[in-house]
Protein backbone atom coordinates (compact mmCIF):
# COMPACT_ATOMS: atom_id res chain seq x y z
CA UNK A 1 0.00 0.00 0.00
CA UNK A 2 0.88 3.97 -0.49
CA UNK A 3 1.03 4.05 3.43
CA UNK A 4 2.18 1.29 5.96
CA UNK A 5 -0.61 -1.24 7.28
CA UNK A 6 -3.04 0.24 10.38
CA UNK A 7 -5.34 -1.11 12.03
CA UNK A 8 -6.78 2.32 12.63
CA UNK A 9 -7.44 2.99 8.63
CA UNK A 10 -8.53 1.09 6.13
CA UNK A 11 -7.45 1.84 2.72
CA UNK A 12 -9.30 1.37 -0.66
CA UNK A 13 -8.31 -1.97 -2.05
CA UNK A 14 -7.79 -1.38 -5.86
CA UNK A 15 -6.81 -5.32 -6.11
CA UNK A 16 -8.78 -6.69 -9.40
CA UNK A 17 -9.33 -2.96 -10.89
CA UNK A 18 -8.86 -1.80 -14.50
CA UNK A 19 -6.60 1.27 -14.52
CA UNK A 20 -5.90 2.64 -18.01
CA UNK A 21 -2.55 4.74 -17.88
CA UNK A 22 -1.53 7.10 -20.53
CA UNK A 23 2.27 8.03 -21.53
CA UNK A 24 3.10 4.60 -19.79
CA UNK A 25 6.11 3.83 -21.83
CA UNK A 26 8.36 5.81 -19.17
CA UNK A 27 8.52 8.36 -16.45
CA UNK A 28 5.30 8.51 -14.43
CA UNK A 29 3.27 6.88 -16.46
CA UNK A 30 6.16 3.45 -16.26
CA UNK A 31 6.16 4.42 -12.42
CA UNK A 32 2.39 4.35 -11.93
CA UNK A 33 2.06 1.07 -13.90
CA UNK A 34 4.63 -0.77 -11.77
CA UNK A 35 2.59 0.11 -8.29
CA UNK A 36 -1.06 -0.29 -9.69
CA UNK A 37 0.83 -3.88 -10.83
CA UNK A 38 2.14 -4.48 -7.21
CA UNK A 39 -1.07 -3.93 -6.28
CA UNK A 40 -2.95 -6.20 -8.03
CA UNK A 41 -4.70 -4.09 -11.23
CA UNK A 42 -5.42 -4.93 -13.85
CA UNK A 43 -3.58 -2.27 -16.93
CA UNK A 44 -4.16 -0.50 -19.75
CA UNK A 45 -0.83 1.09 -20.91
CA UNK A 46 -1.00 3.52 -23.32
CA UNK A 47 1.73 5.53 -25.69
CA UNK A 48 3.57 6.01 -28.85
CA UNK A 49 6.27 3.63 -28.41
CA UNK A 50 5.13 -0.03 -28.48
CA UNK A 51 7.92 -1.16 -28.33
CA UNK A 52 8.94 0.10 -24.65
CA UNK A 53 5.32 -0.72 -24.02
CA UNK A 54 5.57 -4.54 -24.79
CA UNK A 55 8.72 -4.51 -22.56
CA UNK A 56 6.62 -3.46 -19.62
CA UNK A 57 4.13 -5.34 -19.84
CA UNK A 58 6.13 -8.40 -20.01
CA UNK A 59 8.09 -7.32 -16.85
CA UNK A 60 4.76 -6.49 -14.91
CA UNK A 61 3.25 -9.70 -16.20
CA UNK A 62 6.76 -11.28 -15.13
CA UNK A 63 7.22 -9.85 -12.15
CA UNK A 64 3.50 -9.61 -10.52
CA UNK A 65 1.11 -11.47 -12.70
CA UNK A 66 -0.21 -8.70 -14.00
CA UNK A 67 -3.06 -8.81 -16.48
CA UNK A 68 -1.98 -5.92 -19.59
CA UNK A 69 -3.07 -4.55 -22.52
CA UNK A 70 -1.19 -2.64 -24.81
CA UNK A 71 -2.54 0.18 -26.73
CA UNK A 72 -0.12 2.36 -29.24
CA UNK A 73 -1.40 5.10 -29.82
CA UNK A 74 -0.82 9.37 -29.61
CA UNK A 75 -3.07 10.42 -27.26
CA UNK A 76 -3.62 13.82 -29.73
CA UNK A 77 -5.57 11.27 -32.15
CA UNK A 78 -8.92 12.47 -30.48
CA UNK A 79 -11.07 10.23 -32.27
CA UNK A 80 -8.82 7.38 -31.35
CA UNK A 81 -9.72 8.26 -27.35
CA UNK A 82 -13.28 8.67 -28.01
CA UNK A 83 -12.86 4.73 -29.37
CA UNK A 84 -10.59 3.69 -27.09
CA UNK A 85 -12.75 1.79 -24.97
CA UNK A 86 -14.95 -0.05 -27.52
CA UNK A 87 -11.33 -1.58 -29.07
CA UNK A 88 -10.80 -3.56 -25.54
CA UNK A 89 -11.03 -6.56 -24.47
CA UNK A 90 -13.74 -7.08 -22.27
CA UNK A 91 -11.52 -7.75 -20.08
CA UNK A 92 -10.44 -4.48 -19.62
CA UNK A 93 -13.16 -2.52 -20.96
CA UNK A 94 -15.21 -1.21 -18.00
CA UNK A 95 -12.23 0.90 -16.24
CA UNK A 96 -12.63 1.80 -12.27
CA UNK A 97 -9.33 4.06 -12.56
CA UNK A 98 -8.25 6.04 -15.63
CA UNK A 99 -4.60 8.19 -14.91
CA UNK A 100 -4.22 11.17 -17.75
CA UNK A 101 -0.47 11.14 -17.31
CA UNK A 102 0.79 11.82 -21.24
CA UNK A 103 2.03 15.68 -21.16
CA UNK A 104 4.65 17.30 -22.06
CA UNK A 105 6.40 20.92 -22.37
CA UNK A 106 8.05 22.47 -24.79
CA UNK A 107 10.28 25.12 -25.05
CA UNK A 108 10.68 28.53 -22.63
CA UNK A 109 10.07 31.34 -25.08
CA UNK A 110 8.17 34.21 -24.26
CA UNK A 111 4.65 35.64 -24.98
CA UNK A 112 6.07 37.14 -27.48
CA UNK A 113 7.54 34.35 -29.55
CA UNK A 114 5.96 31.46 -28.78
CA UNK A 115 5.88 28.86 -31.44
CA UNK A 116 2.40 28.15 -32.09
CA UNK A 117 2.99 25.29 -33.13
CA UNK A 118 4.33 24.01 -29.61
CA UNK A 119 1.51 25.72 -28.51
CA UNK A 120 -0.68 23.20 -30.10
CA UNK A 121 0.99 20.08 -29.65
CA UNK A 122 0.74 20.89 -25.63
CA UNK A 123 -2.50 22.08 -25.58
CA UNK A 124 -3.68 19.38 -27.44
CA UNK A 125 -1.72 16.01 -25.44
CA UNK A 126 -2.00 18.17 -22.12
CA UNK A 127 -5.56 19.28 -22.28
CA UNK A 128 -8.18 18.06 -25.15
CA UNK A 129 -6.35 14.65 -24.85
CA UNK A 130 -7.33 14.80 -21.19
CA UNK A 131 -11.15 15.89 -22.05
CA UNK A 132 -11.75 13.15 -24.48
CA UNK A 133 -10.32 10.39 -22.37
CA UNK A 134 -12.11 11.34 -19.26
CA UNK A 135 -15.38 11.63 -21.55
CA UNK A 136 -14.70 7.96 -22.90
CA UNK A 137 -14.09 6.49 -19.56
CA UNK A 138 -16.85 8.15 -17.84
CA UNK A 139 -19.43 6.46 -20.08
CA UNK A 140 -18.12 2.86 -18.34
CA UNK A 141 -18.04 4.68 -14.91
CA UNK A 142 -21.42 6.47 -14.64
CA UNK A 143 -23.85 3.28 -15.28
CA UNK A 144 -21.74 1.62 -11.89
CA UNK A 145 -21.66 4.84 -9.98
CA UNK A 146 -17.82 3.81 -9.45
CA UNK A 147 -14.46 5.47 -10.39
CA UNK A 148 -11.64 7.67 -10.32
CA UNK A 149 -10.02 10.39 -12.80
CA UNK A 150 -6.58 11.07 -11.86
CA UNK A 151 -5.03 13.83 -13.65
CA UNK A 152 -1.63 14.69 -13.72
CA UNK A 153 -1.09 18.33 -13.19
CA UNK A 154 1.99 20.20 -12.29
CA UNK A 155 2.78 23.19 -9.91
CA UNK A 156 3.11 24.96 -13.38
CA UNK A 157 -1.20 24.50 -12.54
CA UNK A 158 -1.13 26.57 -9.90
CA UNK A 159 1.92 29.04 -10.53
CA UNK A 160 2.87 31.19 -13.63
CA UNK A 161 6.50 31.71 -14.55
CA UNK A 162 8.37 33.77 -17.13
CA UNK A 163 9.06 31.19 -20.24
CA UNK A 164 6.59 29.44 -19.37
CA UNK A 165 3.31 30.81 -21.05
CA UNK A 166 2.17 28.02 -23.26
CA UNK A 167 2.87 25.31 -20.51
CA UNK A 168 0.98 27.06 -18.05
CA UNK A 169 -1.85 28.44 -20.08
CA UNK A 170 -2.35 24.30 -20.81
CA UNK A 171 -1.75 23.23 -17.02
CA UNK A 172 -3.98 26.10 -15.76
CA UNK A 173 -6.63 24.52 -18.17
CA UNK A 174 -5.84 21.28 -17.15
CA UNK A 175 -6.28 22.00 -13.05
CA UNK A 176 -9.83 24.43 -14.21
CA UNK A 177 -10.98 20.83 -16.39
CA UNK A 178 -10.49 18.74 -13.34
CA UNK A 179 -11.95 21.08 -10.38
CA UNK A 180 -15.16 21.62 -13.07
CA UNK A 181 -15.11 17.95 -13.59
CA UNK A 182 -15.46 16.97 -9.93
CA UNK A 183 -18.22 19.75 -9.74
CA UNK A 184 -20.22 17.65 -12.41
CA UNK A 185 -19.62 14.51 -10.55
CA UNK A 186 -20.48 15.71 -7.11
CA UNK A 187 -23.41 13.35 -6.51
CA UNK A 188 -22.19 10.48 -7.72
CA UNK A 189 -19.42 8.34 -6.17
CA UNK A 190 -16.77 8.85 -8.56
CA UNK A 191 -13.14 10.63 -7.42
CA UNK A 192 -11.64 13.34 -9.67
CA UNK A 193 -8.20 14.08 -8.32
CA UNK A 194 -5.02 16.12 -9.60
CA UNK A 195 -1.65 15.27 -9.04
CA UNK A 196 0.88 18.26 -9.01
CA UNK A 197 4.50 17.47 -9.22
CA UNK A 198 7.51 20.06 -8.95
CA UNK A 199 10.73 19.23 -10.72
CA UNK A 200 11.07 15.60 -11.38
CA UNK A 201 14.46 14.35 -12.98
CA UNK A 202 12.66 12.39 -15.88
CA UNK A 203 12.88 12.73 -19.72
CA UNK A 204 10.54 15.54 -19.45
CA UNK A 205 13.27 18.44 -19.45
CA UNK A 206 14.93 16.74 -22.56
CA UNK A 207 11.88 17.01 -24.24
CA UNK A 208 11.49 20.33 -23.57
CA UNK A 209 14.78 21.57 -24.48
CA UNK A 210 14.14 19.14 -27.86
CA UNK A 211 16.98 17.22 -27.07
CA UNK A 212 19.26 19.26 -25.06
CA UNK A 213 20.86 17.29 -22.61
CA UNK A 214 23.08 19.85 -21.12
CA UNK A 215 19.97 22.41 -20.55
CA UNK A 216 18.03 19.80 -19.25
CA UNK A 217 20.63 18.71 -16.83
CA UNK A 218 20.68 22.18 -15.57
CA UNK A 219 17.21 22.37 -14.79
CA UNK A 220 18.03 19.84 -11.45
CA UNK A 221 21.82 21.42 -10.70
CA UNK A 222 21.70 22.41 -6.69
CA UNK A 223 19.09 20.19 -6.18
CA UNK A 224 17.73 16.66 -5.08
CA UNK A 225 14.70 16.55 -7.65
CA UNK A 226 11.89 14.01 -6.81
CA UNK A 227 11.87 10.82 -8.86
CA UNK A 228 9.03 9.15 -11.10
CA UNK A 229 8.42 7.04 -7.98
CA UNK A 230 7.79 9.76 -5.87
CA UNK A 231 5.15 10.72 -8.18
CA UNK A 232 3.78 7.17 -8.54
CA UNK A 233 3.63 7.43 -4.73
CA UNK A 234 1.23 10.18 -4.59
CA UNK A 235 -1.38 8.51 -7.13
CA UNK A 236 -1.44 5.30 -5.50
CA UNK A 237 -1.83 7.37 -2.12
CA UNK A 238 -4.67 8.94 -3.82
CA UNK A 239 -6.37 5.52 -5.45
CA UNK A 240 -5.94 4.11 -1.93
CA UNK A 241 -8.13 6.26 0.32
CA UNK A 242 -11.20 4.81 1.73
CA UNK A 243 -13.92 5.27 -1.36
CA UNK A 244 -15.96 8.05 0.72
CA UNK A 245 -12.40 10.21 0.37
CA UNK A 246 -11.79 12.37 -2.22
CA UNK A 247 -8.17 13.53 -2.54
CA UNK A 248 -9.06 17.02 -4.93
CA UNK A 249 -4.98 17.64 -5.59
CA UNK A 250 -1.43 17.32 -4.00
CA UNK A 251 1.19 19.66 -4.61
CA UNK A 252 4.62 18.36 -3.77
CA UNK A 253 7.67 19.47 -4.89
CA UNK A 254 11.31 18.39 -3.60
CA UNK A 255 12.80 19.81 -0.07
CA UNK A 256 14.91 21.88 -2.57
CA UNK A 257 11.99 23.91 -4.60
CA UNK A 258 9.31 26.27 -3.27
CA UNK A 259 7.60 27.04 -5.92
CA UNK A 260 7.10 26.66 -9.65
CA UNK A 261 10.50 28.48 -9.97
CA UNK A 262 11.81 29.00 -6.54
CA UNK A 263 14.44 26.37 -5.86
CA UNK A 264 17.67 25.72 -4.47
CA UNK A 265 20.47 27.22 -6.82
CA UNK A 266 23.79 25.08 -7.80
CA UNK A 267 27.06 26.77 -5.64
CA UNK A 268 28.69 29.04 -6.97
CA UNK A 269 32.38 28.16 -8.27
Amino acid sequence: MAMPVSALYQPYDVKGEVAIITGASSGFGEAIAWRFAELGCKLVLIARREERLQALAAALKEKYGAPCHVVAMDVRDIPACEALLSKLPAEFAQPDILVNNAGLALGTASAATNDLADMRVMLETNVLAVMALTKAALQAMLPRNKGHIINIGSTASHEAYPGGSGYNASKFALGAYTTAARHDLVDTNIRVTQISPGAVETEFSLVRFKGDAARAAAVYAGMAPMSAADIADNVVYAATRPAHVQIADIIVTSVHQSGAKYRAQPASK
